[in-house]
Formats: structure tokens, C-alpha cells, sequence
């Protein structure tokens, strides 16, 4: 892509930009290319808003320019919005939202940092995990898997003159066809031969953003937003009706493609019924006597990698938060992909090197968010379980070996230290050595840091063992 600017003002918002874009047809194949090596310089993102604060909602014009090696690489167009991505852990380090736009604000495709185009990206801010990498990792496992984990890179963040540190910029989880490749359900799509697919889900707080809802303030899920299970954490019948606030036995699905504004009725009547009929055969079936009616709703493959990559990384939101599920068009259901586990890896005090996750209703019952039926019963199930252990032994002698796993978070620790970005982050946010929410370690020294995830890793990787070998 190639861009050039020939004119700028901004004193009031008023820009008059002019843009000459060459790049790809929007159907070309994309190559993925090789994960960074430690090497591998860090890409500075520059965002001028022209000194406006940048809002929340909605998003407001800026320009963004990406410089590799001091290079401009790129200058384009940006809507940007601070959003709350675990705003407790965040703290005053902002995440935003981000929209390529035209420079009238429209929406427009482009590829950054090596991405396939789209429109939608976010800029993730690690604050309160001092080692910067835990979402990286996740991400990282992910694809070791041969799932789809949203790409992503380092970077280093400029907001208006001010050296913002460590950025994740990332993809959004959207239906793509170098994303999750899912076919696109149009509006119009409502008859038998087309409606099956394909959709998006989501579990989470209605917002889904617990950082824009105060403490104390009711969770509110209505109609429009999406539909619960008829199920409680235990697989009972709940006796009260949906939507208004929550209560901690209820487990809502959120449209998330097709969206709420534009989902038909048709089609949030399928998905609903898919899901139900999925529940009710997991909830009836007699795997004594070898009924295992629901593996006909869902990949199982898919919800075997999700619980042991959630489990792996003791993640407490896995169940609860940011949980995705898709279908395919006359597909089954698919668990993940996994976003934003930024209280995994020994980070959270719920986060330890012992118990399972799917188990934590037993830890914390008064909790708004129990986790479902579903993980437990799975777990009843001879056949779920063998094929638990069976893939848990699979992938410890290749993606998930202990090597395997520190090889990557030595390599991202190596490239922040060589590009002299944890430095810059650490000069700007000085944070090593004070306990900060969510810390259950407090490290004075980022090496310190880096050497606790991975004991911590080391000892939860061993309990897992145990766990899924011999009678399990």
C-alpha cells in the first residue's frame, strides 16, 4: 500500500486530506507470515487527535502514522475510542478502539502491520500484567493448535506527542475470511437451505466491557441483546423469566454476527432452538448406556482444545468472559476463539497452579457469573474425558511441552528487551516493585517478573499432568 499526503489542517477538525491507495484486491489469498523472531524491530504508532481527549463513545478522527525503523510506513485515517478492557487491571493505561476510515469517516479496508485488510482493530494496553505477554501467549497457544487466535504485534504507542509504552495492536474477532471464515448471513437469508449459518456468539457482561459499568450497577440484559440458556449452573430449569438484571444463575448468549441491529427474528429463533437442543441432549443423554446425542451439535475437538488451553492458563474469565462460539453454515458449534485472558497465567488470585476452572462455582458461589452446566457434564462423560487426556498427552510432547511454551515467552521478553521498548514502558509506567490490583506477585525487576510465569507455568503444567493421566 502505498500513501501519500498532500494536504493537512486540523485546528478545528477540519482536515483536508488527499489520499492516492494502491494495494491488493480485497479476495487475494493472504499469506501468514513467520512469527517474529527476538530480533525483529518493534513498530512505533503514532495517533494525533489534534489535543482532543479521546472519548469513550463515539469515536472521534484521528491519524494514525506507523514508523518501522524510523520509516513511515504508513498514514491513514482512524477512528479512535478508549474502551475498558478490564479497566480494575488496566488502570491508567487506556485501550482503544479502532476504525480505518476514509477521511470523511467512512469505513475503508486496510492491512497494518502485515494484516489482511479489514476495518476494526484495537489497541490493547498491558498494565497491571507486568510481564506484558500474557495475552500474547494465549494467542500464541491458540494457533499452535491450529485455531484462530487473533493476530497481533508489539508495538510502541504515541497519543499525541505522549509516549503512551507496550501496545498490543490486534485484530478484533470478526467473521472474515482470513479470520473465522464463516459464510455471511445476510439478512434476508431466513429459509431452510440458508439459516444455519453462519453465526457468532458471545458470553459476557451485556456492555461487553465490564470497565464501563460501576460497581454495584445492576447487569441488564434485554431481548434485543440476546437470550439465555433455560438452564442454571447446576442444569436445572430456571423458574423466573429472562432478561432485566441478572441474577448469578442465568448464562446469557449475545449476538455478536449477525449483530443485534441487524439479526432477524427467523434467525435468533434457529440459533436459540440449535442451542437448546444442544443443552437438553447434554443434560438427557445416558453415557452409561452410550448415548451421546449432543456431539451432534457441537465440534468436540474444538471444546476439548478450548478447556485445556482455559485450564492451562487458569484463566477465571474461560467460561464466564469474553467466550466466544460459532457456527458454520450446516456446522456444528465451535468453541473460542479465546480473547483477552488478562487474569490467567498465575496473574488473578483466582488464577492458581492447582484446581480446575470449570470447578470454580465451588470456590466462589456468590458470584454474579457461575460458570454453566455444560464443562462439568462434559466431564461425566467417559468418552469427553478420554478424549481430554488423550489430546493433553498429545500436544505435551510438541506445542504444549514445557520447552515449547518458555521458547515463546523467552522470545517475546527477548524482543521488547532488545528493541529497548520494556525501557521505554517501564520509564513511563513506573510500576515494578508495587503491588497493583490483581498482582498475587510483585516482582521488582522485569527479569523478576518473567521468572515467576514461568515457575508458575512449570507447576501448573505438572498438576495438569496428574490430573489427566492414569484414572482420569
Amino acid at each position: 500500500m502505498r500513501i501519500q499526503k498532500l494536504a493537512y489542517h486540523a485546528g478545528s477538525l477540519l482536515i483536508l486530506i488527499c489520499f492516492c491507495i494502491t494495494c491488493s484486491g480485497p479476495n487475494q489469498e493472504f499469506e501468514e507470515p513467520p512469527p517474529p523472531l527476538s530480533d525483529t524491530p518493534i513498530a512505533q504508532l503514532d495517533i494525533n487527535t489534534w489535543g482532543l481527549e479521546i472519548p469513550k463513545d463515539p469515536k472521534i478522527m484521528s491519524t494514525l502514522r506507523v514508523f518501522i525503523n524510523e520509516e513511515l510506513r504508513l498514514e491513514q485515517p482512524m477512528g479512535i475510542e478508549s474502551i475498558g478492557i478490564g479497566e480494575i487491571e488496566q488502570g491508567p493505561k487506556f485501550s482503544y478502539g479502532l476504525e480505518s476510515w476514509t477521511v470523511n469517516g467512512l469505513d475503508m479496508d486496510v492491512s497494518i502491520l502485515s494484516m489482511p485488510e479489514e476495518e476494526d482493530w484495537i489497541l490493547y494496553g498491558p498494565y497491571s500484567d507486568k510481564t506484558l505477554i500474557r495475552h500474547a501467549l494465549m494467542v500464541d497457544l491458540t494457533k499452535a493448535l491450529e485455531r484462530y487466535g487473533p493476530r497481533y504485534d508489539f508495538v510502541e504507542l504515541t497519543i499525541n506527542d505522549q509516549y503512551q509504552g507496550v501496545y498490543l495492536f490486534s485484530e478484533k474477532i470478526k467473521r472474515d475470511t482470513n479470520r473465522l471464515n464463516l459464510v455471511d448471513l445476510d439478512p434476508d437469508e431466513n429459509d431452510a437451505s440458508t439459516i444455519s449459518g453462519g453465526y457468532i456468539l458471545r458470553v459476557d457482561d451485556e456492555r461487553g466491557d465490564r470497565g464501563e459499568r460501576a460497581i454495584g450497577d445492576g447487569i441488564m440484559y434485554s431481548e434485543k441483546d440476546g437470550f439465555r440458556s433455560m438452564y442454571g449452573p447446576s442444569g436445572d430449569s430456571l423458574p423466573f423469566p429472562a432478561h432485566g438484571q441478572k441474577r448469578s444463575e442465568e448464562h446469557y448468549f449475545m449476538y455478536e454476527d449477525p449483530d443485534k441491529e441487524v439479526i432477524t427474528e427467523q434467525q435468533k429463533k434457529y440459533i436459540q432452538s440449535y442451542l437448546a437442543q444442544f443443552e437438553d441432549a447434554l443434560l438427557s443423554d445416558n453415557f452409561a448406556q452410550g448415548e451421546r446425542s449432543y456431539s451432534k451439535f457441537i465440534a468436540t475437538d474444538s471444546f476439548v482444545d478450548y478447556i485445556l488451553l482455559s485450564e492451562l492458563s487458569a484463566n477465571p474469565d474461560a467460561y464466564r468472559f469474553h467466550t466466544y462460539l460459532y457456527k458454520d453454515r450446516n456446522g456444528p458449534l465451535n468453541m473460542g476463539p479465546i480473547w483477552m485472558p488478562n487474569l490467567a497465567f498465575g496473574h488473578g488470585e483466582l488464577s492458581k497452579t492447582s484446581g480446575w476452572m470449570f470447578e470454580l462455582n465451588q470456590r466462589i458461589p456468590e458470584s454474579e457469573w457461575l460458570v454453566h452446566f455444560w464443562w462439568v457434564r462434559f466431564l461425566e462423560d467417559d468418552t469427553f474425558r478420554s478424549a481430554l487426556a488423550t489430546r493433553w498427552a498429545e500436544l505435551r510432547t510438541s506445542e504444549l511441552s514445557n520447552e515449547a511454551i518458555m521458547d515463546r515467552i523467552d522470545t517475546h521478553a527477548s524482543r521488547l528487551n532488545y528493541a529497548g521498548a520494556l525501557d521505554r514502558n517501564f520509564e513511563t509506567w513506573t510500576i515494578l516493585g508495587k503491588k497493583l490490583p490483581s498482582n498475587t506477585y510483585v516482582g521488582n525487576t522485569y527479569a523478576e517478573e518473567i521468572a515467576y510465569l514461568k515457575e508458575w507455568l512449570t507447576d501448573r503444567l505438572e498438576w495438569m499432568d496428574a490430573e489427566l493421566s492414569g484414572s482420569f
